[in-house]
């Protein structure tokens, strides 16, 4: 169940269907992020929609995983796009092909997310968008 859960997560959810995340997340749901935390569906929503304002054609894969322990789950991702621009001290153009990996880890409780864990490489991704 757990990972079924993940799988809309990940493949739903942070593919485009931001909505999803109403029915995902428990109400008091937070979601750790490096330097950033995010509490309830509706800041989830935002985070997701600000995450992919700079991109187009965005897929999302499942590379490993999810790999499930108890109520727990872990999976690693790669998330790949198109820069249309609009982002801050980007100096890539528009147009250029853009993809990163992270890890997850997820809690959780009740058949929904309460609690999330990221970790990316926002470096790799920075140097793709001229940002070094």
């Amino acid at each position: 169940m757990i990972g079924t859960l993940y799988e809309r997560w990940l493949l739903e959810m942070w593919a485009g269907d931001f909505g999803l995340a109403r029915e995902l997340v428990t109400p008091d749901f937070v979601g750790h992020w490096p330097g950033q935390e995010v509490r309830g569906a509706e800041e989830l929503i935002d985070i997701l929609r600000q995450g992919h304002a700079p991109f187009e054609g965005v897929t999302v894969t499942l590379d490993v995983g999810p790999i499930v322990d108890g109520n727990r789950v872990a999976a690693r991702w790669t998330f790949a796009g198109r820069f249309r621009g609009g982002m801050p001290g980007a100096t890539a153009p528009e147009g250029t092909a853009v993809s990163f990996s992270g890890h997850d880890v997820l809690r959780a409780e009740d058949g929904r997310f309460a609690e999330y864990w990221v970790i990316s490489d926002t470096e790799s991704l920075a140097r793709a968008l001229g940002m070094e």
